[in-house]
């Protein structure tokens, strides 16, 4: 397993769980060192995740590419992120395929997992495989499969989503379908890689559409004075057509915000405009400024202004629950409000302390929630809605608060200090 993060930890486990030897290979030798130690670093996972597997003897962890010739399947599941023109960074992959070309030898099965444009696997990994002599097919074998993870999801695991698997040829196919029928319960074979790679695609940009819609009705409904979560929970009620997706301060994860502009970028190739997917993003990429406007706006009325007030942010991951903050919209947040000369903290008990990340380092440490410390902030800001945060304290004791979840509807008592945003 190539990449031991949020998909390739549970997947390695998954396969291990079923019988397989597994090898772990991450470029972090901190997560190395932290396996070996049977810690698991994902905390959603759970504490002892990991500490059976690495009890094992079946189980190994490296940072040696070296080692990649020992396995006979290898699963790479490493970031596809965005440049700064939201353009694909292949930069991963081609560094993950180079570095599996130097040992591949006969019967070696590659699958990649990582979510990418149409072509990926076919068009920038086999030239470098079949560069060194060995045909796809017949010598080595390749496939895409796309991981489904959701991170925090209690209804579903590694083993129980079902599992697209997708070719560069029938042989390639049907052995990728074998391997993971092993430790995955559903199986689904499609005809090729290429379908693989855009199902994946499909099922993101369609929450991703969905939920620039919300939000574009949420600005909307909000400058009409309409509460757009009781709009939502009305329309909810009809048994068909209808599924209820909600609004909030931007995209985060790994997913939504950045599969869609994979397709937007290769059918440039093709001559054909994405225009409604990328409406789509950019109604999404606007919430963070929304929420920012509804701050000054709530501040203005008290006669404050930003520059100088001390705020806080509530939540610092992306999704309720779990301590993932891969292109969480709060960072976006504390960014603008400091711009604007804002004090600002937050408050994540998932999430103690900050690390540096590709666009951001705010070297800032989680504020523990007491009234004290509620009340000696003039705003709070709610970005994430953890089940961990007590609402009634957090409304009893700040002097505003902007909800951008809709997580203050049931606290009891006085409400004209919450703007929803």
């Amino acid at each position: 397993m190539i990449g031991l993060g949020y998909v390739g930890l549970p997947l390695l486990r998954a396969f291990h769980q079923a019988g397989f030897r597994t090898l772990g290979f991450d470029v972090d030798q901190a997560k190395i060192d932290l396996l070996h130690a049977g810690k698991n670093y994902l905390k959603h996972l759970g504490e002892d995740f990991v500490k059976a597997m690495c009890n094992s003897s079946r189980f190994a962890a490296t940072a040696d590419a070296r080692r990649l010739g020992e396995a006979d399947a290898i699963i790479v599941c490493v970031p596809t992120p965005l440049g700064r023109h939201l353009e694909p960074d292949m930069s991963y992959i081609e560094q993950t395929t180079q570095e599996i070309s130097q040992t591949l030898r006969p019967g070696q099965l590659i699958v990649l997992e990582s979510s990418t444009y149409p072509g990926t696997t076919r068009e920038l990994m086999l030239p470098v495989f079949e560069k060194g002599g060995l045909k796809c097919g017949t010598d080595f074998f390749l496939a895409f499969s796309p991981e489904r993870e959701d991170p925090g999801r209690k209804d579903f695991a590694t083993q129980t989503i079902p599992k697209l698997v997708g070719g560069i040829d029938p042989n390639s196919g049907k052995i990728a379908l074998d391997l993971y029928r092993c430790a995955i319960q559903q199986v689904v074979p499609v005809s090729s890689a290429e379908v693989a790679e855009a199902a994946k695609l499909l099922e993101n940009i369609y929450r991703s559409v969905n939920i620039a819609l919300v939000n574009e009705m949420k600005v909307v409904l909000t400058a009409m004075g309409i509460d757009v979560w009781e709009v939502i929970a009305a329309a909810s009620t009809k048994p068909f057509g209808f599924q209820p997706f909600y609004p909030g301060p931007g995209l985060g994860g790994h997913c939504i915000p950045i599969d869609p502009y994979y397709l937007t970028w290769k059918a440039r190739e093709v001559g054909y405009p994405t225009r409604f997917i990328e409406l789509a993003g950019e109604v999404n990429r606007a919430m963070p400024e929304f929420v920012v406007e509804r701050t000054i706006m709530a501040l203005n009325k008290l006669g404050k202004a930003v520059r100088g007030t001390r705020m806080l942010v509530l939540g610092l991951a992306y999704k309720p629950d779990v301590d993932d903050v891969r292109e969480s919209p709060s960072f976006e947040l504390i960014e603008k409000l400091e711009e604007l000369g804002a004090h600002v903290d937050y408050s994540d008990p998932h999430v103690p302390q900050t690390h540096k990340m590709r666009h951001y380092d705010l070297q800032m440490r989680s504020v523990e929630l007491t009234p004290t410390s509620l009340a000696s902030y003039e705003c709070v800001v709610i970005a994430t809605h953890h089940a961990a945060f007590d609402w009634q304290k957090i409304a009893d004791h700040s002097k505003l608060i902007v909800d951008t979840r809709n997580a203050m509807k049931n606290v009891k008592g006085r409400r004209d200090h919450i703007v929803m945003a």
